[in-house]
Parts: C-alpha cells; structure tokens; sequence
C-alpha cells in the first residue's frame, strides 16, 4: 500500500463523511442563502464541495451525475427531517434496502486503507457513491449516537440540513449565522408586541 497523508482519517473518518454528505444535500438542494444556479455552476459547486473534503483530481461530474445527485439528495433528506431516532432509523433502513449493495471492504488498488462500501464497484457513478456512502456515514453516527445523525434548519428561510454531533442540547440551526438572524427576529417580534401592548392601554 502507498504511503498515506497524516491526515488520511481524519478526512475520511465517519463523522468527515457525514459532514460531507450534508454539505453536498445542502449544494445539490440549492437551500439556505444559495439561489438556484445555471446547470454549469452546479456541477462547479458540487465539485468544490468534493474537493473540500478531500475527494482527489480529477473530478470528472457531469451535468446529468449532478441531476442523479440530486435525486438522491432528496432521499437523504428524509433522514435528516426525521423527528426521532426510530423515524430516522426507519429512513435509513428504507434507503438501505432499496438503494445500496451488500457491504463489501475496498482498498482502491491499495491506495488507501481498507475501509467499507455499500456501492456496487470502486468506479461506481458518482450518484451510487453518494447515496450509498451517505447512508452508511449516516446510519453510523445513528447507532453510535442513538439519536437521528442530523436536522434541518429551524430557520424558514434556510432549510440546510446539518450534522448534530457532540454533547450537550440538540442543534435547532445549521450554523451560528442562522441561530443569531432567528434570534434577533424574535427579539424584534417581542418589542413589537410590548409596544403595540404599551400603545393600547
């Protein structure tokens, strides 16, 4: 096998390869602040995505990869709108059974540690990697967490899905940006009512 980058499992870890999956749902999706885009950027943000996580060169995605993409980003929503782990879990195995292979272990010519896939082949298209990899991440950080893997955003005017990971109180929002906006909306919303209340008295 070839030597291997230091980082190697920190970038192809479980919870890197969950991460992955929402940022592509979320590209593929055209949600939160992202307007829909000419078919040539999604293909171009869907690959940056890739590359951001550490998918090597060349990326060679097509538009209609992306359209397949696509359709399997609006499986994998299912489980991230989950309410619970029992809904979330019963999404996965759905998406399990209907959609990925049997489990096999790959090692890609020996270019990288063996580790496990639910596609059919190591030149599987880009949509079968997707679906498949996604729900294996996803149905690992479930069993290991027992809590659904993630969420979508409680903001309207977002919808990103988000990975929930680490201790403490579950994640409403996908990031600290949205969490501030839908908090000083109800701040203003709150001195809104005072003063309409103050007013008619």
């Amino acid at each position: 096998m070839a030597a291997l980058p230091d980082d190697w499992s920190t970038r192809h870890s479980v919870l890197a390869n969950a991460r992955r999956t929402a940022a592509l749902i979320n590209a593929l999706s055209g949600t939160g602040d992202r307007e829909p885009q000419p078919e040539a950027a999604d293909v171009e943000a869907v690959a940056e995505v890739l590359r951001e996580y550490g998918e090597s060169e060349p990326i060679e995605l097509a538009t209609d990869d992306v359209v397949r993409m696509r359709a399997g980003a609006l499986l994998l929503r299912e489980v991230f709108a989950a309410e619970d782990v029992d809904t979330a879990a019963g999404a996965l195995n759905r998406l399990l059974a209907e959609q990925t292979g049997p489990l096999r272990l790959a090692s890609h010519g020996g270019s990288t540690p063996w580790h496990p896939h639910l596609d059919s082949h190591d030149d599987a298209p880009w949509d079968e990697w997707f679906l498949t990899s996604s729900c294996l991440a996803l149905a690992v950080l479930l069993w290991d967490h027992q809590r659904p893997p993630g969420g979508l955003c409680a903001s309207p005017a977002c919808r990103n899905v988000y990975i929930a990971s680490g201790p403490g109180p579950a994640r409403r929002y996908c990031s600290r940006r949205c969490a501030t906006r839908e908090r000083v909306a109800a701040h203003r919303r709150g001195q809104r009512t005072t003063e309409t209340g103050s007013g008619s008295s």
